[in-house]
């Protein structure tokens, strides 16, 4: 069954040059309050007791052992030959050593497509993390680059989720491939294929039921959906995309290596850091995860979802209003 959007609705949408030191409020007015604090009288003194702190405090933001590790390590090295003198110095060092983890992360997402053969992107990812949502705001970014797009409500376990799907079509003026709740989510799939090359879509987004990583069940059917994908096109789909919420904090590198195991993701999202103190989880992702992070989530406009930017991310988590 394919829905055609009727006309649009107006949308909330946003300035994404509001920028992400906005976004992150809550991870930089939680870090950035610890660094000025350990300024202390900004006489730039750094003894070992003032870099356990700091270290402590990367630790809270939840960018983990590893990376706030190797960031307080350099910082010691930087102060062994020249005093740290005030905040904004501090910050400043702080934020080169973090892109410089986060840089490796940083890729956008380049569509090649031929007329006739979509560019397919399928959302992956546990319950709850915005993962339908996500999808409708990357066909958004997509359609923003004149491309056209299709959706496919692949997540045919909660009927709440294909409307969900729909709702965002009409919104947005897209075709969604949807069938019955309880209908089988590879025939999507499959239909979605072949209406997208009927139709010389450029991008093609499934979207898929929220997965436990535990859940045997519906694990093996998120293989099926890519085995059927391949079926039509051998090289779709192009992008898997993990979709974990921020907020979850360290589960988050559980999530990448469960579906790591079973799907094989391109790349992870990472949602909802407009409403967490947990944000260095980016840095965390980054740092230990063989997966690059393409877009992040800072907000509920079509345009808080954002191409992610290593630099621009490390200054705004630090505090750094840039």
């Amino acid at each position: 069954m394919v829905h055609h959007g009727s006309p649009a609705v107006k949308m909330k949408t946003g300035n994404a040059k509001n920028g992400l030191f906005s976004r992150l409020r809550k991870t930089r007015d939680a870090l950035s309050g610890g660094l000025a604090a350990l300024m202390g009288s900004g006489q730039g003194v750094f003894d070992d007791a003032v870099f356990e702190a700091l270290e402590d405090q990367l630790i809270m933001a939840d960018l983990g052992v590893a990376a706030s590790g190797e960031a307080v390590a350099a910082l010691r090295r930087h102060a062994a030959s020249k005093r740290i003198e005030n905040l904004p110095a501090l910050k400043n060092l702080l934020s080169h050593e973090l892109a410089a983890m986060l840089g490796k992360a940083q890729r956008s997402i380049d569509i090649q497509s031929q007329p006739g053969t979509p560019f397919v992107i399928l959302m992956v990812g546990v319950n709850g993390v915005g993962k339908t949502t996500t999808a409708a705001k990357l066909a958004a970014f997509f359609r923003r680059s004149e491309r056209s797009v299709m959706l496919a409500a692949c997540d045919t376990f909660r009927a709440a989720a294909i409307e969900q799907l729909q709702t965002w079509g009409e919104r947005l003026e897209l075709p969604v491939i949807a069938q019955a709740h309880g209908a089988d989510a590879a025939a999507v799939a499959h239909d979605a294929m072949k209406a997208a090359q009927a139709r010389k879509i450029d991008v093609l987004i499934v979207d898929s039921a929220g997965r436990q990583h535990v859940n045997v069940d519906l694990m093996a059917q998120l293989r099926k959906i890519k085995r059927v994908i391949r079926a039509v096109d051998v090289a779709a789909p192009q992008e898997t995309l993990l979709v974990v919420d921020g907020g979850t904090g360290q589960n988050a590198l559980a999530q990448v290596a469960a579906f790591g195991d079973a799907v094989e993701p391109t790349g992870v999202c990472v949602t909802k850091l407009d409403g967490t103190a947990r944000g260095g989880i980016v840095v965390a992702l980054a740092r230990q995860c063989a997966l690059t992070i393409p877009f992040i989530g800072v907000g509920e406009t079509l345009e808080d979802l954002q191409p992610f930017d290593a630099d621009r991310f490390a200054r705004a988590l630090v505090g750094i209003d840039s």
